[in-house]
């Protein structure tokens, strides 16, 4: 990826596109661009925490493990988005790990940069607490979900958010593996399985990684529909390592 296509992505990122222009210069002036393969950490959870991290390419999930090894998923980002920046600020350790789900690229920005900025221009704190609250309320959002929707709804919603229209048909690729899925939803993998059987009725047909929707409007009618609600739909960690 040219260096150019890649300060453009980072550009529209929650953390950069609201401060000023040379503010992002100085910022990416000192970024550190790494790729990753996927399965390879990009941090561990208690590792003191010196960066922000912008997803330029891929995937990329952070999540914690249990005394017992069971790994639950708190989120995963995509192109254009960042995290990390709340506890980089305030120096301490991760509370999160954070693993490549594809190949991917990342920029890091040390926080020390970003926090000598923010001595200079009190604007560029008003900035990270975009980004932060963002990431608030995308929780709360989840939170949301497994109170109020079926195992079934969640997938739905999920898939709808891959759909690049608002109308028609679509055929969308599953960003990455089932297992993830699962867990992203708060659903154990046999519970994704029948969720996906039960949107066969409302048109969405799975063939491997791929999901082939025959009509947007009529899921995005089941995902928000108040008969459905109020099952939890098999909410549970993801054991590590599967599949």
């Amino acid at each position: 990826m040219a260096y150019e296509a890649q300060k453009a992505i980072a550009r529209q990122s929650l953390l950069l596109k609201s401060l000023p222009e040379h503010h992002i210069d100085t910022l990416l002036s000192h970024a550190i661009w790494r790729e990753y393969d996927r399965g390879e950490t990009i941090f561990l959870q208690e590792e003191e925490a010196k960066a922000i991290h912008v997803v330029l390419a891929g995937w990329v999930k952070l999540f914690r493990m249990s005394p017992s090894g069971a790994e639950a998923v708190v989120s995963v980002f995509t192109r254009g988005e960042s995290f990390g920046e709340a506890v980089a600020l305030r120096n301490v350790p991760y509370p999160v790990s954070a693993e490549a789900v594809s190949a991917c690229e990342v920029m890091h920005l040390p926080s020390p940069v970003l926090l000598s900025l923010m001595r200079e221009d009190a604007e560029i704190g008003v900035s990270i607490l975009a980004a932060t609250f963002t990431h608030l309320h995308s929780l709360v959002s989840q939170l949301e979900q497994l109170k109020a929707q079926t195992g079934a709804q969640r997938v739905a919603e999920f898939l709808l958010n891959l759909c690049d229209s608002d109308t028609g048909d679509c055929d969308v690729e599953l960003p990455y593996d089932k297992l993830l899925i699962a867990g992203r939803l708060g659903m154990k993998p046999e519970s994704l399985s029948r969720a996906f059987s039960r949107l066969k009725s409302v048109g969405v047909k799975i063939n491997r990684n791929h999901a082939e929707i025959a009509n947007i409007e009529t899921l995005r009618d089941y995902a928000e529909s108040d008969h459905q609600r109020g099952s939890l739909g098999g909410i549970a960690t993801v054991p590590r390592g599967g599949n």
